[in-house]
């Protein structure tokens, strides 16, 4: 059998393997999404007479029961997966007849109070890594830097005011920015004073005068980043490359082109552009596109001898930005040289 054989067979083993390790996670996602009752509840051997209901509870936790209702979870009974499932208080906290039975007893209830973020993500996984945006959250860096998912989410929903997307300088109480959208995954504060929080060391980025619009409420951290993990660097949404979250939205820079520049396709559009903002025009990294272009290019082309000038003379202020000829630098379907 020659190599090429060898090699052909090895390939179909991998295929068939890989397509085998898709279907198997599939169901298994499937069986996580429809864990039963007492996973759910977090109590393994509870029974069914040992839930109460959430009416039981809101006599002495009216004001948790009116917030929990306004949200997803307090809206499980109208989704058809959830029929036959604990629903409502019990679905997090466990049984309550116990509790109930010993006067409010804290002892009796699964509480979150001295639960360590780890230990709380757990609880919440049970029911949410079955969805592609969570299964990566335990090889994320928020569960490997102890950031749980009640650090970011209120399981009883958001407590923070609504309020109107506004353009302002630093950020504030007044800059909710996409304030549904912080409510439909309950969060504890809204986009992007939350993800402000801990990484302050981009807020400077997004003040400088080229920035994405992120603080104007245009666009939202999670619209680059996925918060529950990844597999790319700084965790960017999509599995296909760094530059998937960029291309997304500068769909004309994608491609592919006929001639490529080997810069985009090898390093990414972070070679020459700071993401999150930048003090020269087009988030560039140099103030001098010149500047940009020749730190590859640091040796231009010969030009004929006895020639009074070159179009590569840097001496001439004409000439002395790259992209006045070479404008398709992002590549080219009509030029390796990427003109026009």
């Amino acid at each position: 059998m020659t190599s090429t054989k060898k090699v052909k067979i090895a390939l179909l083993g991998a295929f068939i393997l890989l397509t085998l390790v898709w279907a198997f996670s599939g169901t298994f996602s499937k069986a996580m999404l429809s864990t039963t009752a007492e996973a759910v509840s977090l109590v393994p051997n509870a029974n069914a007479d040992d839930y109460v209901g959430s009416d039981t509870c809101k006599a002495c936790h009216e004001d948790q029961f009116k917030a929990v209702s306004q949200t997803k979870h307090g809206r499980l009974a109208q989704v058809a997966d959830w029929k036959d499932k604990v629903q409502g208080c019990e679905s997090c906290h466990g049984p309550g007849k116990a509790h109930v039975d010993g006067g409010g007893d804290k002892t009796k209830i699964v509480s979150f109070a001295n639960k360590n973020s780890k230990e709380i993500s757990e609880s919440c996984l049970a029911c949410h890594s079955g969805t592609e945006a969570h299964n990566n959250f335990r090889r994320g860096e928020h569960w490997r830097n102890d950031v749980g998912c009640t650090d970011c989410h209120s399981a009883h929903g958001a407590t923070y005011p609504k309020s109107v997307t506004g353009s302002i300088t630093f950020p504030g109480p007044t800059t909710q920015s996409k304030p549904t959208s912080a409510d439909a995954m309950m969060l504890i504060q809204s986009e992007p004073q939350l993800c402000l929080s801990c990484h302050n060391e981009t807020k400077s980025q997004f003040i400088k005068p080229f920035h994405h619009k992120v603080l104007e409420g245009t666009m939202k951290c999670s619209d680059c980043h996925n918060a529950h993990g990844g597999f790319e660097t700084k965790q960017t949404k999509l599995a296909v490359g760094n530059d998937a979250v960029c291309v997304k939205c500068h769909t004309d820079k994608q491609g592919p082109f006929v001639f490529e520049h080997a810069p985009l396709k090898t390093e990414g559009c972070a070679s020459c552009h700071v993401p999150h903002g930048s003090n020269n025009p087009r988030l560039l990294k140099r103030s001098s596109v010149r500047q940009l272009c020749m730190e590859c290019h640091s040796v231009l082309p010969d030009v004929e001898p006895g020639a009074p000038q070159t179009p590569h003379n840097q001496s001439t202020g004409r000439y002395n930005n790259c992209t006045v000829c070479h404008a398709k630098i992002h590549g080219s379907n009509a030029s390796a040289a990427f003109f026009r």
